[in-house]
């Protein structure tokens, strides 16, 4: 009986020592599910990107608790604070957007504080990409500038070659008439006529000279009758 009664004793404390170490395996198993449902820095992202011709910083919680976290963004050479969520975690992936007129190449610090959980900054910080989201846009010219008179290269054809000869060239200018003297006297009428056939102007000089002689002349012979026959009827 007593040794019934020492067998029975020893596997009544092999009992309960198996079932102390299933209870306290069972417990962390426990507390590890529960640390790992909890909410924690590594669970929220952010980066920066354009969203059309606007900058934005983009913060995703994925936490599966779904936690409600306080989502800062502030300018970290500053310190000002650019804005302000909350964020409800899912599985799947949560978003809140922070439109930011950033400039390029600009550092944000991204702050999350979530209960008792999380209360940290988001590593490493947030840097604007190099280029702006906007390009500066090239002014088109205006109406008036583009109806504008062209260049002469564009609007003065190039001739055409001509199949006819070539019309003789016209003298520019014909050469002066000699201006007679003011003494000699003018030439007869008919004496244009003769310039306009060709003739050497001296010889229209040498027949005005000539008439005028013969005008003279006749005269004299006129006056010598007309004095010479008074004197016969005297």
């Amino acid at each position: 009986m007593a040794v019934l009664s020492i067998i029975s004793r020893t596997a009544s404390r092999r009992s309960v020592r198996a079932l102390g170490v299933v209870a306290a395996s069972a417990a962390l198993a426990l507390s590890a599910s529960g640390n790992a449902l909890a909410c924690n820095i590594s669970e929220f992202s952010a980066k920066a990107k354009c969203d059309g011709d606007n900058g934005v910083i983009t913060v995703t919680d994925v936490d599966p608790a779904g936690i409600p976290a306080t989502v800062t963004v502030s300018l970290k050479s500053t310190g000002e604070q650019v804005g302000q969520e909350t964020v409800k975690g899912s599985k799947e992936g949560t978003t809140v957007s922070f439109a930011v007129d950033w400039q390029p190449n600009t550092e944000y610090r991204v702050h999350v504080k979530a209960d008792k959980y999380v209360d940290e900054f988001i590593e490493p910080d947030v840097k604007t990409p190099s280029t702006p989201c906007k390009t500066e846009d090239t002014p088109s010219p205006t109406p008036s500038e583009s109806s504008s008179t062209p260049s002469e290269e564009t609007e003065s054809p190039a001739p055409e070659p001509s199949t006819s000869a070539p019309a003789p060239s016209q003298p520019e200018s014909t050469a002066p008439a000699a201006v007679p003297n003011d003494n000699a006297p003018s030439p007869a009428a008919g004496d244009s006529n003769l310039a306009e056939t060709g003739a050497n102007s001296n010889t229209g000089m040498i027949a005005g000279i000539a008439a005028a002689l013969v005008v003279v002349g006749g005269g004299a012979v006129f006056f010598g009758l007309r004095r010479r026959g008074a004197n016969s009827g005297s």
